[in-house]
């Protein structure tokens, strides 16, 4: 897995929730896991990820979400996931 977000990469690596937002360490640790033993993107389609594929300019991208405008955005090359971001979508 290949992260954007260089909070969010030490998170899931090195368990340092510095860079992300204190409320959403619990979600994300949840969605992180999924990441990780993903390989398509039904892998990740439960209720409270709410699991989309992005248009636009971020096509070819997914996005699930973590709390209110907060989402973790990634992208599959073959059954790996890779540009992990996290961002507030407003």
């Amino acid at each position: 897995m290949s992260f954007r977000h260089k909070g969010l990469e030490r998170f899931f690596t090195q368990d340092d929730a510095r860079g992300i937002h204190p409320s959403h360490v619990r979600k994300l640790r949840q969605i992180l896991t999924y990441l990780d033993v993903a390989v398509i993107p039904a892998d990740l389609d439960l209720p409270t990820f709410r699991l989309h594929q992005l248009k636009g300019e971020l096509q070819g991208m997914w996005s699930v979400s973590v709390n209110g405008n907060w989402r973790v955005t990634f992208r599959f090359m073959g059954t790996d996931v890779e540009l992990v971001d996290y961002l507030d979508y407003h």
